[in-house]
């Protein structure tokens, strides 16, 4: 079963006042629309039926060229960052993130207007891709070692932020590792849409919070049995092996294993 959104425009005779209809058809099993859905003369698969949401939706989409320039249009290809230094990784980070949280405080959409900030769909995105992402750095990150045979070679300050890695094997890297990678997005993709996807569900910030914490713990499980039973993708070497039984973040120290 999937949901087409359907956004039309209908007009008086006098083409002086226009009205906006949303409406939500579904399909199920490759069934015809029927023969209500023929009055509808344009449509929209992008974007949210909910007001905050569909302007959010729009304002992550214009802004995401503006980072995207940045690291993968300006950054990597004249190779700034072989002479990158912790706090310009650092000021990258800002540069990229914090436009996130002020364009949509200064330029506030005619959906927000009347809303409390929390409230507003914008709020909600970042605090679950915030949630998720923190995550993602501090508990995903032994993974690159144990299983994809990674290695970090830039200097930071215990934050990932843009990462320049070094990989055993390139070419098992971008063959297999790139599935390792979607196991972030299969997850997190599903999650992430239903945040006030429904018009009469609106969600508050706690649960936008247990949503994101469910959604990363699920991609740690599904990680972890892959480093379980399937294993590295390359032979790491015994120098980058982990030391700890069990998860490799979890440390055991050493005086607590002789007791």
């Amino acid at each position: 079963m999937w949901k087409q959104r359907w956004l039309c425009e209908g007009r008086t005779s006098g083409g002086v006042r226009s009205s906006h209809h949303i409406a939500t058809a579904r399909r199920e099993n490759g069934s015809g629309f029927g023969g209500g859905m023929a009055a509808y003369s344009c449509e929209s698969l992008w974007f949210a039926s909910n007001p905050s949401k569909r302007w959010g939706e729009a304002f992550f989409l214009l802004y995401t060229p503006f980072w995207l320039t940045l690291c993968l249009g300006i950054i990597v290809p004249y190779r700034l960052y072989e002479r990158f230094t912790e706090l310009e990784y650092l000021i990258i980070g800002l540069v990229s993130s914090v436009p996130a949280f002020l364009i949509p405080l200064l330029i506030v959409g005619k959906a927000d207007s009347c809303k409390c900030w929390r409230d507003r769909y914008w709020v909600k995105a970042n605090l679950w891709i915030i949630i998720f992402s923190y995550v993602g750095n501090y508990f995903w990150t032994h993974y690159f070692f144990t299983v994809l045979g990674a290695s970090y070679t830039f200097p930071s300050w215990r934050m990932n932020n843009f990462p320049y890695y070094e990989f055993l094997n390139r070419e098992s890297m971008y063959k297999v590792g790139s599935l390792f990678y979607a196991i972030y997005f299969i997850v997190s993709f599903p999650m992430f849409l239903r945040v006030d996807e429904k018009d009469d569900e609106t969600w508050d910030l706690p649960r936008v919070a247990v949503d994101a914490l469910g959604a990363a713990m699920l991609v740690t499980i599904i990680l972890d049995l892959w480093r379980i039973f399937l294993g590295p993708i390359v032979p790491i070497p015994e120098s980058r092996q982990c030391s700890q039984p069990g998860l490799a973040w979890f440390h055991i120290p050493q005086s607590s294993m002789n007791m």
